[in-house]
């Protein structure tokens, strides 16, 4: 019940919808209810005689039975004319019904509005706590499974948990005022009718009570499957290139075999909770009908026949609100079992998070310094002891073998991470004493693989910079190599580019990466082997847009071509997770050390 309540929580305010949604279906209730006790006043019209029909002051309903009230003056008219009396009763039966379903279409109406109202909330706090999750998170997680608890598992849970607030509120509120009918003709015969609910709720409950482990199971799997369709769609031309297409099929069609085997079973168990209380229900208007019939036939008991037939009616109607509640309940597991994954995200606390009074850092006006900073991934260190002076202007380039740091080191400087220990000030301020989002404002970034939105050119280059001109979009183009070609595209600035990127090539891609760099004009810039994936004359495009991009910006750069930092003003090279050599192309060339082997290797290799 506290997932139950957590979950609820999220329709607030509930008072704006429940309230009106309270009073339509109390409304409705009462209508629907009145509606099956006309069938008394009506089988007197059509069946009685006018003889057998005389209503007492002594046997006359008190003020405050609306029903019994009706049916005294039903009776009466009855008595001096029928087709006068059945008039009456059709009409009544009208304005029930219209009233009715009047109020029963505004409750419906109110609840739809809270279930939308619930899972706007619900989803947008998943999305909002993933967006603020670190950048450590998504290299640990399934990104299916983070898909499938944002797109299927909150809509599993907003139905679960509207319905049931609805069925828990409606239906016995309908149950009593059945049972309230049913009291007033019979109170013996009701007490004895009522055992069925009992029973058939501790039947139902066995039959139920594995269901919440296999939609734990079903979540899952499900969630697999979504994992498994992003990696298929992302490396379609891998698969399409090792001839690997009937592998994956066959991979994903045992995961999805599974899928339907497990909803099978719950099906099967939740389909079977609703035919075990009809049937038990039927048994016992059976038994009424045989044991209230016998009565009548022989003349004893207290019912007449009317009586006996609204009985009958309103008895029958018992097991709908009983049928709802069982369904509900039955359904309820796989809601909490989706709710359990949905708020096991939202509970997920990132781990930069900016400390009480933080302050904003509004410029970068001196340096960005390490102070023996380390860092580890788990128990596996990956830097240690960094300690490096980074001047505003200065070109500094992170060098080393593959595997050394340098990108780890490159992910602390817009703190997408935090040092395990050592501190990295900025103008002489700790990170940790200044919001991330200040310190990020100053930088902009260039990465290896080139992502571009699924949107058009203009919007990739302006995402950092909504608010910008046609004027300055196209000059932060023109800077970055990409004016010409984006011109020859089918519709110029406002053509698509596809499911990241790919309807443009990558050395056209990462022009588009580096305008978007260029208009946002952050006075330092991150290049992570910006041009390393990108063919020789692509190269020289992006590596001159590039050249202008660290005009007059303090950059730093990871080379993969080392042949285009050598004048840097700084050259920094790591190895296993330390510095082991700094200085400037020709001082490191003429230390003979590590950065020279690397030098003299690529020009072998070239």
């Amino acid at each position: 019940m506290k997932t139950y309540f957590r979950l609820l929580s999220f329709a607030k305010p509930i008072e704006k919808f429940a309230i009106p949604y309270v009073i339509a279906t109390l409304f409705a209730i009462v209508f629907n209810t009145f509606l099956f006790t006309l069938l008394g006043p009506l089988m007197q019209a059509l069946f009685l005689d006018k003889a057998t029909i005389n209503v007492t002051p002594s046997e006359k309903s008190s003020a405050l039975n609306l029903f019994g009230q009706f049916n005294d003056y039903v009776a009466t008219i009855i008595a001096h004319d029928k087709i006068y009396a059945l008039q009456v009763i059709c009409g009544v039966i009208i304005i029930t019904v219209f009233l009715s379903n009047l109020f029963r279409y505004f409750s419906q109406r109110f609840m739809e509005d809270l279930r939308v109202h619930t899972l706007l909330n619900m989803r947008k706090t998943v999305f909002d706590n993933v967006m603020n999750l670190h950048v450590g998170y998504f290299n640990n997680e399934r990104k299916g499974d983070i898909i499938s608890k944002v797109a299927s598992d909150v809509q599993v849970v907003q139905f679960t948990v509207t319905n049931t607030l609805q069925v828990v509120f409606k239906e016995p509120l309908q149950l009593i005022f059945f049972v309230a009918v049913l009291i007033g003709i019979s109170f013996k015969l009701t007490i004895f009718s009522l055992l069925v609910i009992p029973v058939s709720g501790f039947i139902i409950s066995k039959i139920v009570k594995r269901l919440k482990q296999q939609a734990t199971q079903s979540h899952e799997s499900f969630a697999k499957m979504i994992g498994f369709l992003d990696e298929s769609l992302s490396g379609i031309k891998i698969i399409k290139a090792f001839n690997a297409s009937e592998r994956v099929k066959n991979k994903f069609g045992e995961e999805n075999k599974f899928y339907s085997f497990l909803n099978r079973k719950m099906a099967r168990r939740q389909q079977l909770a609703s035919p075990v209380s009809q049937t038990l229900g039927v048994l016992v208007v059976v038994f009424i009908l045989l044991y209230g019939g016998t009565m009548i036939l022989n003349g004893k008991g207290d019912l007449s026949a009317d009586q006996f037939v609204v009985y009958l009616a309103t008895f029958s109607q018992v097991m709908q609100p009983i049928k709802a509640l069982t369904d509900s309940f039955s359904g309820i597991h796989s809601g909490i079992s989706a709710g359990e994954r949905v708020l096991e995200l939202i509970d997920t606390k990132p781990e930069l998070t900016n400390k009480p009074n933080a302050e904003n850092l509004n410029m970068f006006n001196k340096s960005l310094v390490f102070e023996s900073v380390a860092f580890n991934y788990g128990d596996k260190q990956v830097l240690k002891h960094i300690n490096l002076d980074i001047e505003k202007g200065q070109t500094v380039a992170l060098v080393g073998p593959s595997g050394g740091g340098k990108s780890t080191l490159m992910d602390l400087i817009p703190r997408f991470h935090d040092p395990k220990s050592g501190t990295i000030k900025i103008d002489g301020r700790d990170y940790r004493d200044l919001t991330v989002e200040s310190i990020r404002s100053q930088m902009g970034t260039v990465n290896q693989e080139s992502f571009l939105f699924n949107d058009s050119i203009f919007n990739n280059i302006a995402f950092g910079k909504p608010e910008a001109s046609e004027e300055e979009v196209i000059a932060a183009a023109k800077i970055a190599n990409a004016h010409e070609f984006i011109l020859n595209t089918e519709d110029g600035y406002q053509t698509f580019v596809g499911d990241r990127g790919n309807r443009l090539s990558g050395g056209q891609r990462q022009r588009v990466c580096i305008a978007r760099a260029v208009l946002a004009n952050p006075p330092i810039m991150l290049l992570d082997e910006a041009t390393s994936a990108l063919d020789t004359e692509s190269e020289k495009l992006v590596q001159d847009a590039l050249n202008k991009l660290m005009q007059n910006r303090t950059s730093i750069v990871i080379a993969h071509r080392l042949s285009t930092i050598q004048h840097a003003d700084k050259i920094v090279v790591i190895d296993k997770g330390a510095v082991i050599e700094t200085g400037t192309h020709q001082q490191l060339m003429s230390q003979n050390g590590l950065y020279k082997r690397l030098i003299d290797m690529q020009t072998f290799n070239d």
